[in-house]
């Protein structure tokens, strides 16, 4: 058996988490690879909309397990809302929710650190959505990081003051106040104490045996391709690696164990806190495209950054992951578009160019755009789609040289079209 893996095309906020809740039915682990609580993956099924942030998007299905892989970083308090709101509609979460051993904790004082560290940034801040996700990693790179393991051990308050008091004396080289530490502390370790209660595993033999005795298993892939901490926007990027080699590390799987790999891309394209975004439409139609596609975090609650569709990013994305299948979200969104436009190449320095460059924040980038027939009509799930969706798609499929299999024309899991023939 393989390992199929799903994840985003862009700069996150594809809709990851609808189109993985649509396939779980057709696999027995749903396994997060990377990323943290920085993630929002948002679900809607029986007039019920939910947003999950660490814990894997199969969690509301019976008979499939989901795991926290060893590549995320996980805040405990985060993570006890989470299972509460499960709670609250009657999810049995500890029969089907399992958690690596070694994935990694976000401290208090990892929060802290990353609101201090892009306070200090000033005009330079990159968008950090202050989970304390990047001190979080740097700590794992750097080998000083508390894992969900170490929760078991003798000497874990012991390892937890030791890291804590070395990010005290970050935080105050940088200025900044820790006023309120003590109260984040107590609720962190209130909240550890539930999360011990969440089955741990040794994810990599949990994940390998799993595959030995035939089971299907789906990579979540948190976050987007154009923020990975190599190939992203940097230094405008998360600090893990969003891209399909990341399943591998965060999972503890070998490369020839990767199956179908699944790309999801909006229609048009988003994007949340700095950064570059060359087709970005700072007008009434950008506008539009966020009110219609209601283009606000789930996790942050902050306004997205809303433009055309970018080719030339999108190729870079689907080469860099291999990807076997395309997922289009959102066509919805651009039916009240009589016209649409789509970034094919790039102009850099007076040079028109097809690559995405080195320095993707170069101010003399300017999109070359081509102008698309809109369909300018309402989309139904129990209808075929109008002929203007079916070029656009037959263009992308050109451009990118991967089939699109699915097309999700609204928020709820009923709003998804399976091409047929696509999916095989």
């Amino acid at each position: 058996m393989k390992v199929d893996v799903l994840l985003g095309m862009q700069w996150g906020d594809e809709g990851k988490g609808k189109i993985v809740d649509v396939l779980t039915p057709n696999y027995d682990i749903i396994a997060r690879f990377q990323g943290g609580p920085n993630a929002g993956h948002t679900l809607e099924f029986d007039g019920k909309k939910f947003v999950l942030h660490t814990i894997p998007s199969g969690i509301f299905h019976e008979g499939t397990m989901n795991l926290i892989g060893n590549g995320v970083v996980i805040d405990p308090v985060t993570l006890r809302k989470e299972i509460n709101n499960l709670i609250d509609q009657q999810v049995p979460y500890k029969e089907r929710l399992v958690i690596s051993e070694k994935a990694h904790l976000i401290l208090p004082t990892h929060r802290l650190l990353d609101a201090a560290s892009e306070a200090a940034k000033g005009k330079d801040k990159i968008g950090s959505t202050l989970k304390g996700i990047g001190p979080t990693y740097m700590d794992k790179t750097g080998r000083n990081g508390l894992r969900i393991g170490d929760i078991l051990s003798p000497g874990f308050k012991e390892k937890y003051s030791k890291l804590r008091d070395k990010h005290i004396q970050m935080i105050e080289r940088l200025d900044y106040n820790i006023e309120g530490l003590e109260e984040m502390e107590a609720e962190w370790m209130d909240a550890i104490s539930f999360v011990a209660e969440v089955p741990f595993v040794n994810s990599e033999y949990y994940i390998n045996d799993a595959l030995n005795a035939g089971k299907k298993i789906l990579a979540e892939g948190a976050q987007g391709s154009l923020l990975d901490i190599d190939f992203g926007s940097y230094p405008f990027v998360t600090s893990s690696n969003t891209v399909c080699a990341g399943a591998c590390t965060g999972l503890g799987i070998a490369p020839n164990k990767i199956g179908e790999v699944y790309g999801i891309f909006k229609a048009y394209c988003t994007r949340v806190g700095s950064g570059p975004f060359p087709t970005e439409l700072f007008d009434a139609t950008g506008q539009k495209l966020r009110d219609v596609g209601h283009e606000y975090g789930a996790t942050t609650g902050r306004p997205r950054r809303c433009g055309w569709l970018d080719m030339v990013a999108l190729k870079y994305a689907v080469m860099l992951n291999g990807v076997t299948k395309l997922i289009m979200t959102k066509a919805d969104v651009l039916s009240d578009f009589e016209t649409i436009e789509v970034c094919t190449s790039y102009e850099v320095d007076g040079k028109v160019t097809e690559m995405l460059p080195f320095d993707h924040a170069n101010e003399t980038l300017k999109p070359r755009n081509i102008e698309v027939k809109g369909w300018n009509c309402e989309l139904d799930a129990t209808s075929a789609l109008p002929a203007e969706v079916e070029s656009y798609i037959d263009f992308v499929e050109g451009e990118t040289g991967a089939d699109i299999a699915i097309v999700s024309i609204g928020p709820d899991r009923t709003e998804t079209l399976i091409r047929e023939g696509k999916m095989a």
